[in-house]
């Protein structure tokens, strides 16, 4: 899939998010089924690490002797998330949401032609 495509799909996946965030007034705990390795495990078995965090999308907790742990996660994921947080806080971005919803709700929103969306999606 190109780039840009991703991309885009990102943000319609962030916008999503954070609309139904916003709509529902969802108060949100950040509860991750992660798995945790020690720093050894993870200096012993890197490549394998990587490539599973990076594969399956899952971050990975390693914890240090003193306590102290670090999570690896892929950069598209990061970026992800990066984009979402921007969303959630940004109000400008949070009421064109809303606003979008309720005209969609509503019925009375643009509804965009077949070749309009093959031009945004790339189809």
């Amino acid at each position: 899939m190109p780039k840009d495509q991703r991309s885009f799909g990102r943000q319609v996946d962030s916008l999503v998010r954070a609309h139904l965030l916003y709509l529902y007034r969802i108060s949100v705990h950040l509860v991750l089924d992660m798995d945790t390795v020690s720093v050894n495990q993870f200096r012993d078995k890197l490549k394998t690490f990587v490539e599973q965090v990076v594969t399956n999308h899952t971050p990975l907790k390693v914890t240090l002797r003193a306590g102290d742990a670090f999570v690896v996660m892929s950069a598209d994921d990061w970026e992800r998330e990066q984009e979402t947080l921007y969303v959630l806080q940004n109000n400008s971005l949070m009421k064109q949401i809303a606003e979008s919803m309720a005209t969609h709700n509503k019925g009375s929103g643009y509804t965009p032609t077949r070749e309009e969306l093959n031009e945004i999606t790339g189809i």
